[in-house]
């Protein structure tokens, strides 16, 4: 039994599907790039909504919209009392200032009435975040993660830099 074998045919082929092959090999390789993320995005954690009254708003919530509503926490070292409101599928963080130096307070002297503060992102690697994002020339306000309100690491992103929103990444 002898086979015959058309290399001819077998390269004319092979010379027509190779820039198709390397094209699809380059836009790959460049997907790649971009998902070869050491770190993940994670789910929406909260959306934060600086208050001026803070009994008001835990009222509002929880007599008017009929929302679970969590007891007031102070935590000093952000400068801030803080309320959660369970959702279901997210909550929202209210802020009130602690002290003369909160941020929140400074938010508030501008915006009178209160209004959204941030949104919360969980992430499941802060660490590598911080590093990536670093190298991507985002600003991030601490040098290191602060705990946050959940026990947990969190960072926060300048506004500047994600289109004018205040970003909290925080370990998932």
């Amino acid at each position: 039994m002898t086979m015959s074998f058309n290399f001819t045919g077998l390269l004319t082929r092979l010379q027509t599907t190779a820039p198709t092959v390397r094209a699809l090999s380059m836009s790959h390789s460049l997907t790649q790039k971009v998902l070869c993320s050491l770190w993940k995005l994670g789910r929406l954690n909260h959306v934060a909504i600086a208050v001026p009254d803070l009994e008001k708003a835990q009222s509002f919530y929880k007599n008017v919209l009929g929302a679970q509503v969590s007891e007031t926490v102070p935590l000093p070292e952000h400068g801030v009392y803080t309320v959660f409101v369970e959702l279901g599928n997210t909550k929202l963080e209210l802020l009130h200032p602690l002290g003369e130096k909160s941020p929140i307070a400074g938010f508030l002297q501008k915006n009178k009435a209160g209004g959204m503060h941030h949104i919360c992102i969980e992430v499941d690697d802060i660490k590598a975040a911080m590093s990536e994002l670093h190298e991507k020339k985002i600003r991030i306000l601490s040098e290191e993660p602060k705990i946050g309100a959940h026990g947990k690491p969190v960072i926060f992103l300048h506004p500047k830099d994600c289109d004018g929103v205040l970003v909290e990444l925080e370990q998932a």
